[in-house]
């Protein structure tokens, strides 16, 4: 049986470029992508030895993919997507991308076990994510930049509710103003700090390194990292926690030192996830539309199952919601 070395063989080319050209990656240019194709037809290549490269019989699943499948954040996006695949007939497969290639969440991908995929887990990479969309095998990206065809974008505008935190914060009498962040390699991180950074920048307010520290979206990262921030002893006026677990933690370590919020420091979080409202004090933070994200993506992928015509890219709103973990010394 024929394997894609064969095929790059034969048609004299890396087996990167044959794989780019059966997949239908743009780099590769007209006359490799026909070249690679009579190659494969020669050979009689079929992918994974099972099937040629377009999709198996249709499964009425769709698949959704987290990077962890425990934590809060979580809970609603799920909602969203369930109550919309349910509504039309279609099966729900959560599956987690931990374990990088032998994750089930790849097997899924690389073998088209559904008819559709909803990706929200960094650690799978945008190349494996093109590879594997087709015209019958679409997929819709939660929180990430790609251009792709057969690939959707449904964004929170992350930046914005990085400034509208940041900006919030200001205007309550605030200068020093700390970030806890997530993941380096976390999009919506990285784009709330750029907000948090812009919003500083547009009230002529110098930006300190010294109160940037890293979390990684988890409580215990908050904790510890609020710990650090204690342990300067000279802590800021206020902390934007880049989502609530983070936070959460934070109202902790504040607590075990003496440290009252928000009458010593003001805090504010991102998500709104449900316990924000429950704690004490109870959590100012950006609210993200969680539920909506979910029910637009699968929308957007039925859609696509039906040769509808969508727009490639989607942004949705954030929204402030004050509850008590910010004072007022304006």
């Amino acid at each position: 049986m024929a394997t894609i070395k064969d095929v790059a063989k034969r048609a004299g080319v890396a087996v990167s470029t044959a794989s780019y050209a059966l997949n239908g990656v743009k780099k590769v240019s007209p006359a490799t992508v026909a070249k690679v194709q009579k190659a494969a037809e020669d050979l009689n290549y079929q992918k994974n030895g099972i099937a040629s490269d377009l999709k198996r019989t249709q499964t009425n699943t769709i698949a959704l993919m987290l990077s962890d499948l425990s934590g809060p954040y979580y809970s609603e996006l799920i909602k969203g997507v369930q109550e919309v695949t349910s509504a039309n007939g279609y099966d729900l497969v959560a599956c987690s991308s931990i374990g990088g290639e032998q994750s089930t969440a790849i097997k899924f991908l690389k073998e088209k076990r559904v008819d559709g995929v909803i990706v929200l887990a960094h650690n799978i990479s945008d190349s494996m994510i093109v590879n594997a969309a087709r015209e019958n095998f679409p997929v819709v990206v939660l929180d990430r930049e790609l251009e792709s065809d057969h690939v959707l974008q449904v964004e929170v505008d992350n930046r914005h509710g990085g400034f509208l935190a940041t900006e919030y914060l200001i205007h309550n009498g605030h200068q020093n103003i700390a970030y806890i962040s997530g993941p380096y390699n976390s999009h919506d991180n990285n784009k709330r700090f750029q907000g948090y950074r812009s919003a500083l920048e547009q009230y002529n307010i110098t930006y300190q390194s010294k109160w940037k520290i890293s979390g990684d979206f988890t409580r215990e990262s908050g904790y510890r990292a609020t710990k650090m921030l204690i342990a300067q002893h000279h802590l800021p006026e206020a902390v934007f926690y880049a989502n609530d677990e983070m936070a959460i933690g934070g109202l902790q370590a504040f607590a075990e030192k003496g440290i009252a919020v928000p009458e010593n420091v003001s805090i504010i979080g991102f998500d709104d996830i449900q316990l924000a409202e429950y704690v004490s004090p109870p959590l100012t933070t950006i609210r993200q539309p969680k539920y909506e994200a979910g029910a637009l993506a699968v929308h957007l992928i039925f859609q696509l199952l039906t040769s509808e015509s969508v727009d490639r890219h989607y942004n949705l709103a954030t929204e402030l919601i004050e509850r008590q973990s910010v004072q007022n010394n304006a």
